[in-house]
């Protein structure tokens, strides 16, 4: 029976693990080839490798800076000519900043969070955009963050981003559809999720892991944080062509958490 991404060609950033890795091995395992970028080419290219031994032939891997535009435009050019087209763009890649607050925020750090959250996702989609014109039905997912839609203290930097690449995602859906493009593009909200991002909040807690995640847990109704397919699952839908009427949407992916 076919995947339910049968023949689409994507392209995931940050794919070396935690969720870009768990999004890969769901896309390709429904049919889709892959290309996993990452700022760890061999960490991208081990994950590749385990999905290609699987399936040979559907899994692609490169070393990419998502803040570098010129390694933007080498990497989706390496993508089209090795999967033959692109039709998914996965903007997965992204950092958690320091847990600053406002007044003691460096600039610097600021701007590295914003580069790498958002910057990343105006550059990819702007050169992606002709692939995804010559292999429509295309889809742009953006891994956004509940933290853009519910702001805490000590996160401005990752809350700015975050909501930055939500409203962002909407203005490409909108542009696509004016010029009757079929390229969608949605973000996916996730709340606390069994990846490294969740690691400043593990070393609050003394190294506890479990402490960590039972103090994550507090404030989300189902009363457990995420595990990386529940977004990978997330992603599997808005990249297939059964979410082919969304576009400008978000999905929160939280346990309830922005319903209170």
């Amino acid at each position: 029976m076919a995947g339910r991404v049968q023949g689409k060609k994507a392209v995931i950033t940050g794919g070396a693990g935690g969720l870009g890795a768990a999004i890969a091995a769901m896309l390709a395992r429904e049919g889709a080839t892959v290309a996993i970028t990452d700022l760890d080419g061999d960490a991208a290219g081990r994950v590749a490798a385990a999905i290609d031994a699987e399936r040979p032939g559907s899994a692609f891997a490169y070393p990419h800076d998502v803040a570098d535009e010129a390694q933007w435009k080498e990497v989706l050019a390496r993508a089209d000519a090795d999967m033959g087209g692109i039709s998914v763009l996965v903007h997965n890649a992204g950092i958690g900043g320091d847990l600053s607050p406002i007044e003691t925020c460096e600039l610097d750090k600021w701007r590295k969070v914003n580069a790498v959250n958002l910057d990343s996702v105006m550059l990819g989609t702007k050169h992606a955009l002709p692939y995804l014109r010559a292999n429509q039905p295309g889809s742009i997912v953006v891994i956004s963050s509940i933290a853009g839609l519910l702001a805490a203290p000590g996160m401005g930097a990752y809350n700015a981003s975050k909501a930055g690449v939500w409203l962002l995602s909407k203005t490409i859906a909108l542009e696509c559809a004016k010029q009757q493009m079929d390229v969608r593009c949605n973000s996916v909200h996730p709340a606390f999720i069994k990846t490294p991002i969740i690691d400043p909040f593990v070393a609050m807690s003394g190294g506890n892991e479990a402490a960590a995640h039972a103090r994550l847990s507090r404030g989300i109704p189902l009363g457990r944080i995420g595990e990386p397919d529940d977004v990978a699952y997330a992603v599997l839908y808005l990249a297939s062509d059964e979410s082919k009427f969304v576009t400008g949407s978000e999905l929160k992916i939280d346990g309830g958490m922005s319903a209170q």
